[in-house]
C-alpha cells in the first residue's frame, strides 16, 4: 500500500480555453502514463474521451486518472471550464485536498477562474497556481499575477519567472535555487538544460526571490528571526515554510510556462508534491445525522479506521455503471459488502478499479486517500455515503443548484418514449444539475439545465448514446429576481366586520442576502408586542408572497426578513392575520 504521505489528490481547473485539459496530458507523457500526447484541437486529448469532447475541444464533464512522480501517486481529475459544467468542479471539490490553477498567460483571470477560485476557497482546497500560455501574443506574467491579486483577492507566492515572452520565450527561471530551466525548440519535455540564468534578468530575480523567502519566512518565528539577523535560510527550511502557508491557504506558489510547447511543467509537477497536502493534512470530512446536522465525529483519514467513503460521481458507459467514489477512511475490498446509510440497504463490492479516463485497471481493494471506481452498484447516487456496516455514519451530503433554462422534447418515433424514459433517467443519475418534468397541461417532456450548452449536450447524448431521435422546443429561461438593497417598513393588518376582527401589526427589515440563500427569515421582538406563537404565521405569509416578484412575476430569492416588532390586540389577532400582514408588507415594499 502507498503511504498516506506520498498521496496528492488533486484537481485541474480554469476558465475554458485556458489550457488545463493539455497541462494534463502533459503531466500524463512526463510520468509516463502515456506515450503519445493527444492535442485538445485535434480532438485527441486522453481526458477528452466523449464524442461531444472530442468534436467540441472542450471538457464537458470531469475526468479522473492517476499517475506517479517523485515517489508520489497522484489522483488527478480534469475539470470543465464552461459555465454550463460548473457542477462538475463542484463536486470535484468535494472529493480533492488540493488543486492547480491555471490561467491564461495573456487572457489572465477570466470569469469562469473567478467561480472555480470561489468555489475552492469554500471548500479549503490549497492550490498551485500555472500561469500557462507564456508563448501566446500578448502573454504577461507580471500582469496576470497582479490581476490574481486584484480580482481573485488572493496571494500569489512566485516560485518562476519566465525567460523571454510570446515566441521568445524558451524556459523558466526557478527563484529558489536561481537556476534556469531552458528547452529547445523540439517541443520535448525531456529536452531541457538547467543552468544559470540570463545575466540580464539578475535583478528581477533577485527582487522576485526576496519577496518570496519574506513571504514565507512569516510561517515560522525561528526562521524568521534568524533571517532578519542576516542568515539566508537552506532551501528545505524555505520548502518547509512554503508548505505550510500553502497549506493554510496563506498564499499560493505560482509558476508560469507554455503546456502546448511542453515547457515548466517539471516545476509545477515538483510544486505539487513540495507543496500541496496528502490526505492526512487536510481538516477530516464531518460526519452528519439524517438531517444534515454534524454529529461533531469526523472520518479521519486513516487505513485502521472503519470504512467511510463518499459517492460523487455516478457514470453510465459501454460496461455499465461505474460509481466513482473517495474513500476517506477504511478499506474497500473486492466481494465485501457496505452500507449506504441514505438507503439503509447494502452494497456488494464487485469489481475496483482504478480509471485512466474511459479505460481502467482492476483492483484487489483500495484504502483511505484513494479515488477509485466500482462497478454494478444499483442503488447509490452522488453524495451517497458507504460504510463499514458495524460502524454506520454519514459524510456530508453534496447540495446541487437548481436549473436556469428547459426545453421541451419529444421522440421523433412515437414509439420511443419509454426508451427515451430509461436514456433520461441514466442522465439523471449521472448529473444532478439536470433535471427532467412532464408538462402538466401539453404532456411535453422538460428537460432542464445549467445553459443552453449544457441542454445541447444532453441532446446529442439522447441521440447518439441512447439512439433517441427527438424534436426539441426553443429554450426557456428561468428569470428569477432579488433585491439590491435594504428596506424598513412597516404594515398594520386591520380588518373590522363586526364581532371579532383582525389586527396584525409587523415593523420589519427586507435586505439582500448571500447568493444561493433563498429565503432567511429572523426574529428580533422583544417584549410580546409580537407573540411568540404568530412568528411562523409571518415567515410563512412571506415565504408564501416570494414566487411572485415584483418586477415581472418571477420568483423572488436571496433575500432576508427580519422581524424587529409590531403590534397585538388580544382578541382579533391571529395567526391568518399576521400572514395576511405579512403578505400585504412583502407586496408594498418590494421595489
Amino acid at each position: 500500500m502507498t503511504d498516506l504521505s506520498n498521496y496528492r489528490n488533486i484537481g485541474i481547473f480554469a476558465h475554458v480555453d485556458a489550457g488545463k485539459t493539455t497541462t494534463t496530458e502533459r503531466i500524463l507523457k512526463l510520468t509516463g502514463k502515456i506515450h503519445k500526447t493527444g492535442e485538445v484541437h485535434e480532438g485527441e486529448a486522453t481526458t477528452d474521451f466523449m464524442d461531444q469532447e472530442r468534436e467540441r475541444g472542450i471538457t464537458i464533464q470531469s475526468a479522473a486518472t492517476s499517475c506517479e512522480w517523485d515517489g508520489h501517486r497522484l489522483n488527478i481529475i480534469d475539470t470543465p471550464g464552461h459555465v454550463d459544467f460548473t457542477i462538475e468542479v463542484y463536486r470535484s471539490l468535494k472529493v480533492l485536498d488540493g488543486g492547480i490553477g491555471v490561467f491564461c498567460g495573456s487572457g489572465g483571470v477570466e470569469p469562469q477562474s473567478e467561480t472555480n477560485w470561489r468555489y475552492a476557497n469554500e471548500s479549503e482546497v490549497a492550490r498551485v497556481i500555472f500561469v500557462n500560455k507564456m508563448d501566446r501574443m500578448g502573454a504577461d506574467f507580471y500582469r496576470v499575477v497582479q490581476q490574481i491579486k486584484d480580482v481573485l483577492a488572493a496571494n500569489p507566492l512566485v516560485i518562476t519567472l519566465p525567460i523571454g515572452i510570446e515566441d521568445d520565450f524558451s524556459g523558466v527561471v526557478d527563484l529558489l535555487t536561481r537556476k534556469a530551466w531552458v528547452w529547445d525548440a523540439s517541443g520535448d519535455p525531456a529536452a531541457y538544460e538547467i543552468q544559470e540564468p540570463p545575466a540580464d534578468m539578475a535583478d528581477v530575480i533577485e527582487e522576485w526571490r526576496e519577496k518570496l523567502i519574506e513571504t514565507a519566512v512569516e510561517q515560522d518565528d525561528d526562521v524568521m528571526e534568524k533571517y532578519l539577523e542576516g542568515e539566508e535560510p537552506p532551501i528545505d527550511d524555505i520548502k518547509r515554510c512554503i508548505r505550510k502557508g500553502t497549506i493554510a491557504l496563506d498564499f499560493f506558489p505560482t509558476y508560469c510556462g507554455s503546456a502546448f510547447k511542453n515547457k515548466g511543467i517539471q516545476p509545477v509537477l515538483n510544486g505539487v508534491v513540495d507543496y500541496l497536502p496528502n490526505p492526512t493534512e487536510v481538516k477530516p470530512q464531518p460526519e452528519v445525522d439524517m438531517e444534515g446536522n454534524e454529529t461533531g465525529e469526523f472520518a479521519i483519514v486513516d487505513v485502521d479506521k472503519p470504512l467511510r467513503a463518499l459517492a460523487f460521481k455516478i457514470m453510465d458507459d459501454r460496461f455499465g455503471a461505474l460509481t466513482f467514489i473517495r474513500i476517506y477512511s477504511g478499506k474497500l475490498e473486492k466481494g465485501t459488502t457496505v452500507l449506504n446509510t441514505f438507503t439503509g440497504k447494502t452494497e456488494r463490492i464487485g469489481r475496483i478499479v482504478e480509471m485512466h479516463a474511459d479505460s481502467r485497471e482492476e483492483l484487489k481493494g483500495a484504502q483511505a486517500g484513494d479515488i477509485v471506481a466500482v462497478l454494478g452498484m444499483k442503488n447509490v447516487q452522488t453524495g451517497h455515503t458507504l460504510c463499514d456496516e458495524k460502524h454506520p455514519a454519514t459524510l456530508e451530503p453534496m447540495v446541487f443548484p437548481d436549473p436556469v433554462i428547459s426545453i421541451a422534447v419529444s421522440p421523433v418515433d412515437k414509439g420511443a418514449s419509454e426508451k427515451l424514459g430509461i436514456a433520461i433517467g441514466k442522465m439523471i443519475q449521472e448529473d444532478p444539475s439536470f433535471r427532467v418534468e412532464t408538462d402538466e397541461d401539453s404532456g411535453e417532456t422538460i428537460l432542464k439545465g445549467m445553459g443552453e450548452l449544457h441542454l445541447d449536450i444532453k441532446v446529442d447524448i439522447l441521440k447518439r448514446t441512447h439512439g433517441v431521435e427527438v424534436t426539441v422546443g426553443k429554450p426557456q429561461v428561468a428569470y428569477r429576481e432579488t433585491i439590491t438593497q435594504r428596506i424598513e417598513d412597516s404594515y398594520t393588518h386591520k380588518k373590522q366586520t363586526g364581532g371579532s376582527g383582525q389586527f396584525a401589526k409587523i415593523d420589519y427589515t427586507i435586505e439582500p442576502g448571500e447568493p444561493g440563500s433563498g429565503f432567511v427569515y429572523e426574529s428580533k421582538v422583544t417584549g410580546g408586542t409580537v407573540p411568540r406563537e404568530f412568528w411562523p404565521a409571518v415567515e410563512k405569509g412571506f415565504k408564501k408572497n416570494m414566487e411572485v416578484g415584483p418586477l415581472a412575476g418571477y420568483p423572488c430569492l436571496d433575500f432576508k426578513v427580519t422581524l424587529l416588532d409590531g403590534g397585538y390586540h388580544p382578541v382579533d389577532s391571529s395567526a391568518v392575520a399576521y400572514e395576511l400582514a405579512a403578505g400585504a408588507a412583502y407586496r408594498q415594499s418590494m421595489p
